[in-house]
Formats: structure tokens, sequence, C-alpha cells
């Protein structure tokens, strides 16, 4: 499975990606029945909450060699294709009060990367017709939204990533894989959003969400929260695959919260990468980083990671 993998992915590069330029792609059928023909944009324009069509329908047109293969390793090959895609941050803040699921393939941040990728894989169990940027709006929402239903409002985005996972793991999507893996708990800090709510357009334009906001991190800060410590997570790489999506937990002071995600890769040579949208700081694009354990081992304000397996 690793070399059918390697392969895929060489087939993919070999026909143009990593998406770093506009390619003309083909035009794509209708939806079926199984997708509603009409996305609800909650009011907005598509164009506002789909950007980048032209890199759609060409990672459309060469997608169909992954169909065959496990949910995890599919999305490894389509985040493996949008390496080299800019890094950009707050593209989910496209209005001043409406939420509704998007994508933007001209800009990813850390987030949107290992969405995309696994929204794009799980596109790929329909039929062919229906590998539209409407499904794929779908998928999104499935996975970006409490429950799998948008709204309209920005509270019923998840907007941890350990709310995300228990979340996700309750709709049976994914597996939590930290505890078994050697996870350890520790103590949990969530107030991203209150301190730094200036930096989110929604709660400038929002006065009235902040209330909500709150309640929801004090929420999540009293969940358990448990990562597995950086100098174990060398020990458990052989038990990690392709796929799994590794959320990045680090100290806040006295206490431990999640701050970044990306994706496992295993190269051909059998070494485990981390695959991720890197801050401008640092590569400024999507990259594939070098092995997780030395990653984590690089930052001395990494604790440790989380580990979550796409099911379905």
């Amino acid at each position: 499975m690793r070399r059918l993998t390697s392969l895929l992915v060489l087939l993919f590069l070999a026909k143009g990606f990593p998406l770093s330029a506009a390619e003309p792609g083909p035009t794509v059928a209708a939806p079926t029945a199984r997708v509603p023909a009409e996305f609800d944009t909650h009011g907005l324009p598509f164009s506002t909450v789909f950007v980048g069509r032209d890199r759609f329908d060409s990672l459309v047109a060469r997608a169909a060699p992954a169909v065959g293969l496990p949910l995890g390793q599919r999305t490894a090959v389509i985040g493996r294709a949008l390496v080299g895609t800019p890094y950009r941050g707050f593209t989910l803040e496209i209005d001043d009060r409406i939420e509704a699921p998007s994508v933007n393939f001209h800009g990813l941040d850390c987030w949107t990367f290992f969405e995309l990728a696994l929204a794009f894989a799980r596109m790929l169990d329909e039929p062919r017709e229906a590998w539209t940027p409407q499904t794929l709006l779908k998928y999104i929402e499935l996975d970006r939204y409490r429950g799998g239903v948008c709204t309209g409002s920005y509270l019923s985005r998840l907007h941890y990533l350990e709310d995300w996972a228990q979340d996700n793991e309750r709709r049976g999507l994914v597996r939590d894989l930290t505890r078994e893996l050697g996870g350890i708990r520790g103590p949990h800090s969530a107030v991203e959003m209150q301190r730094a709510w200036k930096g989110y357009r929604y709660m400038r334009n929002n006065p009235d969400l902040f209330a909500g906001i709150v309640a929801m991190e004090n929420r999540i800060a009293r969940t358990p929260l448990y990562y597995i410590p950086k100098d174990r997570v060398a020990a458990i790489e052989p038990q990690l695959q392709s796929g799994d999506i590794i959320s990045i937990c680090s100290h806040d002071g006295d206490l431990i919260g999640t701050s970044h995600v990306g994706l496992a890769y295993r190269t051909p040579d059998g070494v485990l990468h981390f695959m991720h949208a890197s801050h401008p700081r640092n590569s400024g694009k999507v990259i594939l980083d070098q092995r997780l354990s030395g990653y984590l081992n690089h930052f001395s304000s990494i604790a440790g990671i989380m580990v979550a397996r796409p099911l379905k």
C-alpha cells in the first residue's frame, strides 16, 4: 500500500501538481440527487464561498487513480497534491455577519489545508458526476460544523481542534487515537478567541457573539485534554498512518492548548513526515516537512500531539 500510494503521488506530480499555477480543467457535470443541486450559501454569492475553480477542476481531472485507496491514504495523496499552495490566514472570515461553508484553493492555513484534503478525499466516494464544488462544500460542512450542520451562525463552527475531534468522533467520522497511543491528561487552556477577539472579523462586527464564544471556550477548557508528549512520539511513529490528522498541543503558561494541525505522511523510505500549511514566519506555504518527531522537537513551545484517524 505504501508503494501504491507513492506511485499515485508521482502520477499527480507528473501531471502538474502541486497546484502552483492556474490550469483550466474540464467542465464538470451537474451533481446527482445524492447531493443537493443548490448548495445553501446562506445568502452569500457562490463566488464568495468557493474560490479557485480552476485549481479544483485541475485536481478533479487527476483524482481518479486515488479512488480505490482507503480514506486516510486518499487524504494523504490529496494533501500531497496541495503542497506548494500559499499560506493564507483568515480565509474563513468571508462576511461581517453570515457564516457559510467555504473553500479557497488560492490560499490555505493549517486547518483549511487538512479539512480540504479530507473533504476532497471523501468527495471521491461519490459518483464521478458528483465531483463538483457543491459536493465538496457539503463535505466541508460535514467536517467543519457542530453536528455537520452550518446554521449561518459563527457559533455553529467548530473553532477548536479538540472540540472538532470530539464532535467528529461522536459522529463516527474519525477515531481519536491519542489515549491508546499513550496520551496523558494535561491542564487545558482554551482562551485564544476571547483573548484575541479583535483579530476575528465576525467578532469585531458582532459584539453580541462574545458571550457565546466565552461560554464555548469555558466548556472546552473544562473538557479533559489528552495529548502524547513529544518525547514519546518517535516511539509511536510506526503506529501512525499517512492521512492521520496530527493536532499540535503547545504550552500556554502552565496550561496546554491546541495550536496547529497537519497530516501524517509516510514516504517510501518509511519515514513519517509532518505535512502542513506552514506560517509565513517559516515557509509560508503547504509543505512536506521533516520527520514528525523532529519537527516537534524543533519548537520548545510544543508539548505534544493529538492523533485522529479518518474513518468515513
